[in-house]
C-alpha cells in the first residue's frame, strides 16, 4: 500500500508520561468531527492485573492533531480496563462503560465531548451473571442502533476459583461473548445470555443494513480464524458462533464498524502470531469480504475502528505493546 494511501501516527509511547506501557485502545468519533482515542495505561509491569488508569486523547480536526494525555478513570490501586464508549446520537452524550479488576462493571460520562466526565457508577448488577466469575466489556467501541437502543459487546468468564483478580490459575479457561444493552439512554442495563459457551470472547458489533445487530468475535478452541453472530431482537438473544475460515487470525481481539454502505474488518491476519494488521471491507452485510490490506507488516494486536468524513481511522497496538498508533486510511485505495 502507498504512503498515499496511509500515514500513521503514533498517540502512545510505552515508557513515556509516567506509565511502563499503554494497551487496549478503543476509538470513536463524534458529529462534530472529535476524535476520542482511550486506552489503558499500565503503571508498573503492563500486565493485565497492573495498576491501570484509562486515559484518553482528544483530536477536534477528525484525528489530524492531539491534545496532551488525561486521565478519565484513575485506578486507585485496582486494573481499570476494557474501555467501551459509545456515542448516543439523541443526547449527545458519550458513555464509556469499563471494568474494575474483571469483576465490577461501571459507567461514567461526559456531556461535552470528552473534555470532562462524570463519577463512574457501578452497574455490575445489571451487566454480569452472579455466576461469571470475571468479566469484561468491549473492549473497543459500542454502538446506537437505528432503534436508539444502545449496544455494548462483552465477554464473561465462568472458570472456576476464588473470585481474585491474580494469581488465579484457571481464569481464562471458560469465556464467551455477550452483549449490553440500553433503551434510556444509558440509565438502566440489561445482559443477554452468552453467545456460546467458550466459543468465543472479546467482541465488537456493528448494525446491518436491514437493522440486525453482527457480532464479530476473537475465537477460542484453537480454530484460528473470526467468528461471528447475529441477533433478531435488538441484541437480547444471539444466534450459536460461527467461524469464518476465510478470516484468518491468531486468537485476538479485532475491530468492527459499518460506515454508510460499507462494513470494515480490521485484526491481526497471522493465524501463528500477532502480526500483519488487516483491513478487509464488506458490501453485502459482511456476506463476502475483500482481500485484505495490510496496514502493518510487523507486530500488531488489539484495534479499533472509527470514520470522519474524509478518512477511515484505525487505532492499534504496535511492536509488542511498544505503542499505540493511529493509521489514517485513504479507502479509495483498499485492496478490491
Amino acid at each position: 500500500m502507498s504512503t498515499d494511501t496511509v500515514t500513521n501516527q503514533t498517540l502512545f509511547t510505552a515508557g513515556q508520561g509516567g506509565y511502563h506501557s499503554y494497551r487496549i485502545p478503543a476509538l470513536t468519533h463524534l458529529p462534530s468531527g472529535t476524535v476520542l482515542a482511550f486506552c489503558e495505561a499500565r503503571k508498573y509491569t503492563g500486565r493485565d492485573h497492573d495498576e491501570i488508569d484509562l486515559v484518553l486523547r482528544r483530536s477536534e480536526d477528525g484525528g489530524q492533531t492531539w491534545a496532551e494525555l488525561q486521565i478519565v478513570v484513575e485506578s486507585s490501586g485496582k486494573t481499570c480496563g476494557n474501555p467501551c464508549p459509545i456515542v448516543d446520537r439523541d443526547t449527545g452524550r458519550v458513555h464509556l462503560l469499563f471494568c474494575k479488576n474483571n469483576q465490577w462493571v461501571f459507567i461514567n460520562r461526559s456531556a461535552d465531548e470528552g473534555r470532562t466526565w462524570s463519577e463512574p457508577e457501578e452497574i455490575t448488577a445489571q451487566a454480569k451473571d452472579p455466576a461469571w466469575s470475571f468479566v469484561g466489556t468491549g473492549p473497543g467501541h459500542g454502538i446506537q442502533l437505528s432503534t436508539g437502543r444502545l449496544l455494548a459487546p462483552c465477554w464473561s468468564d465462568e472458570s472456576p476459583g476464588p473470585l481474585t483478580w491474580a494469581p488465579n490459575p484457571n481464569w481464562g479457561k471458560i469465556q464467551s461473548s455477550y452483549a449490553l444493552y440500553s433503551d434510556d439512554h444509558g440509565q438502566t442495563w440489561h445482559h443477554s445470555a452468552n453467545i456460546t459457551t467458550d466459543a468465543t470472547d472479546e467482541c465488537m458489533a456493528v448494525e446491518l443494513s436491514d437493522g440486525t445487530p453482527y457480532m464479530a468475535m476473537r475465537s477460542r478452541q484453537d480454530k484460528k480464524c473470526r467468528a461471528h453472530s447475529t441477533s433478531h431482537d435488538g441484541g437480547q438473544s444471539w444466534s450459536p458462533a460461527e467461524y469464518d475460515t476465510r478470516l484468518p487470525e491468531p486468537s485476538c481481539q479485532g475491530s468492527i464498524l459499518r460506515d454508510k454502505n460499507t462494513i470494515y474488518l480490521a485484526h491481526p491476519s497471522n493465524p501463528d502470531d500477532r502480526t500483519r494488521l488487516a483491513l478487509y471491507y464488506s458490501l453485502d452485510d459482511c456476506q463476502t469480504f475483500s482481500a485484505p490490506t495490510i496496514l502493518y507488516k510487523g507486530p500488531a494486536a488489539y484495534s479499533d475502528l472509527a470514520a470522519t468524513d474524509s478518512h477511515l481511522l484505525c487505532f492499534f497496538e504496535a511492536d509488542r505493546s511498544g505503542r499505540l498508533v493511529l493509521a489514517r486510511i485513504d479507502t479509495k485505495y483498499l485492496s478490491p
